[in-house]
């Protein structure tokens, strides 16, 4: 078993966000995202079309998230109507035989390294949280390039933490919604201070 198996992991969950039920079998995503998304408009609202749309957003999230295997993932949203502003996930990394020890170095060269989509350099950053030592990572991606060569900015904030030598954790912002980037780089920021690691 990988040494985080035996860990427990808590993140506070931000009021206006979805649990994604991404680590629990048998769950039918459209009924789960019906339910859920009638939670987070309300049952008496009247408009259900608003209820039908953000189940459907709700359910490609968490088919999306479940496939890259996250400790959590939420849907951030605040005004239902406008669907999901951001995606939040919090993943474990495990040492292996390329690299026997996780260190803040390797999660900064990991979360930090240029890509082909890259939109523009990332920004990297140490930080001392209560999980552990970090490094901060702003990022920006260009996804679904047309031929014509426009394509949706991505935007990210993530935090590498490393929990000890043989594993460490990757808190993921992910938005396209570019006039909410200083407020969602805060939420990052707000929840990475609240992950607590205990074994």
């Amino acid at each position: 078993m990988p040494e985080f198996a035996a860990s427990t992991v808590r993140m506070k969950v931000p009021e206006d966000a979805v649990s994604l039920p991404v680590r629990v079998a048998g769950v039918d995503l459209h009924e789960w995202a019906a339910e859920a998304a009638a939670r987070r408009v309300g049952a008496d609202t009247p408009d259900p079309k608003l209820r039908t749309a953000l189940a459907a957003e709700l359910r490609e999230a968490a088919a999306d998230s479940r496939g890259r295997g996250p400790v959590t993932a939420l849907s951030y949203v605040p005004e239902p109507r406008l669907g999901e502003l951001a995606r939040i996930e919090l993943s474990a990394l495990v040492a292996d035989d390329t690299y026997p020890a996780l260190t803040v170095d390797l999660l900064q060269r990991y979360l930090a390294a240029p890509t082909a989509d890259s939109y523009r350099p990332p920004e990297a950053e140490l930080r001392t949280l209560p999980a552990g030592p970090a490094v901060r990572v702003r990022h920006a991606y260009v996804r679904d390039v047309g031929r014509d060569g426009l394509g949706t900015v991505l935007e990210t904030c993530a935090y590498g933490i490393r929990a000890d030598e043989t594993w460490g954790l990757v808190l993921l912002t992910s938005w396209q919604a570019q006039a909410h980037t200083d407020a969602l780089c805060e939420l990052t920021d707000e929840l990475a201070r609240t992950v607590r690691v205990t074994a």
